[in-house]
């Protein structure tokens, strides 16, 4: 099914051809002709059916005699098929916030997610003919791509190689709104934007994942110390040699970054040791 224009007029003339039509049927009556008058009051009757109002932003879905004949988007005041019924379908920007879900990351562990899926409605015939309720078809289908796009990623990527639900946020949206698209194209359905709203372990292992987080984050603290302690002694034995100021042989520059080594990546303050005697 696909949405196409439906015939209508400016309402006014519509009214017009009715009440000139119900005078000509009341005329009738008056100079007794009552059957004349019975037919034109009928045809009156059955042509005011055709009046519609249309609000900004709605459509309506006009069905004569079980036939879909078109749609009417623009907003007025028209005048449509006679004895026809329509469906109304808003056309406005929506939200739809879809409720935590518990799923199991592509890792096995219990995730609690939530999104919130903005969408609209660009095609009247098949948000109406294609599916049942078109409002209850995007609640379904938003949680169930939610669910199929968190599956397919681990929560957190320690290792930092490829995509994580925490830590590629964007990317994730950018998917779930991919894949919601696709599956919504059937109900006539735009899906505008796909954002997710809550994102944390389940209650079950949060403790032992935070454990695990906080122990990535001192060790990959504890490397950056190392790099620059490293790195700082390295510098100091090499300005010590360059300006002539001592001169250290392997036993020396040994002791030297054990001292400086030691100092640095100590996670208290180093005590001071003054050296009276001779190294060896």
């Amino acid at each position: 099914m696909v949405e196409q224009k439906a015939w209508k007029i400016n309402g006014f003339i519509g009214i017009l051809v009715v009440l000139v039509m119900a005078g000509i049927g009341i005329y009738a009556f008056i100079l007794e002709q009552i059957a004349w008058g019975i037919i034109l009051i009928t045809l009156a009757s059955l042509f005011s059916s055709g009046i519609r109002v249309v609000q900004p932003n709605q459509a309506r879905a006009v069905i004569f005699f079980g036939n879909y004949i078109g749609s009417v988007r623009e907003s007025g005041f028209w005048y449509i098929v006679p004895l026809s019924v329509d469906r109304k379908i808003s056309l406005r920007v929506r939200n739809f916030n879809s409720k935590m879900l518990k799923v199991n990351d592509v890792d096995g562990n219990p995730v609690e997610i939530a999104a919130v899926v903005v969408f609209r409605v660009v095609d009247s015939a098949k948000s109406v003919f294609d599916v049942d309720d078109y409002e209850e078809f995007v609640e379904i289908q938003s949680e169930t791509a939610l669910r199929h796009v968190a599956t397919g990623y681990p929560y957190d990527n320690f290792e930092e190689e490829g995509y994580s639900l925490r830590g590629n946020s964007q990317e994730i949206a950018d998917e779930l709104c991919k894949e919601l698209q696709e599956r919504l194209a059937v109900a006539g359905v735009e899906v505008m934007e796909a954002r997710l709203t809550h994102l944390a372990y389940a209650t079950e292992i949060a403790s032992a994942m935070l454990q695990r987080q906080q122990a990535t984050a001192i060790l990959a603290a504890r490397q950056k110390i190392v790099e620059g302690a490293v790195g700082m002694s390295q510098m100091a034995i090499e300005q010590l040699q360059q300006n002539g100021i001592v001169e250290l042989d392997e036993e020396r520059k040994v002791a030297m970054i054990n001292n400086i080594m030691v100092a640095i990546i100590s996670d208290r303050g180093a005590q001071p040791i003054i050296n009276t005697g001779s190294l060896y």
